[in-house]
């Protein structure tokens, strides 16, 4: 049997790195984890201690990055424009949100799950697309 692939979103790591709040969950994982390269550019662009970015180089070194594909961006504009029409999120909140579905649509590329604790995104991202997603 394969193991199941796990991407985990910027909000895990972001909980861990502030407040050690998954610590034993991460580590405890079962499944093959992967890197979304938007959650390590996310992780980049706010990293500011030498910690937080050994943190991410040894993501980078231990984990395969996938990245999204050409239609992940172009489907990524209708997810947004459905999400807008249907609830009339503000042009800043679906810039905030587009990160999001590319990580989404980045794991249901290869099956992997995304494990996050941003349920209201993730749970609105999956009504609009299915993908493998557990919420811590």
């Amino acid at each position: 049997m394969a193991s199941r692939l796990i991407i985990f979103d910027t909000s895990v790591f972001i909980d861990n790195l502030r407040a050690k709040k998954h610590k034993d969950r991460i580590s405890a994982v079962s499944g093959l984890i992967r890197n979304s390269a938007v959650v390590l550019s996310e992780l980049l662009r706010g990293a500011t201690r030498q910690d937080e970015l050994e943190f991410i180089k040894n993501l980078t070194k231990n984990h395969p990055i996938l990245a999204p594909t050409e239609k992940n961006w172009l489907e990524s504009g209708e997810i947004l424009s459905r999400v807008y029409r249907e609830n009339g999120y503000t042009p800043e909140k679906l810039r905030d949100l587009h990160f999001d579905v590319l990580i989404a649509l980045t794991a249901r590329n290869y099956g992997a799950t995304v494990i996050t604790s941003n349920r209201t995104a993730f749970e609105l991202i999956n009504r609009c697309k299915d993908f493998g997603l557990e919420i811590w």
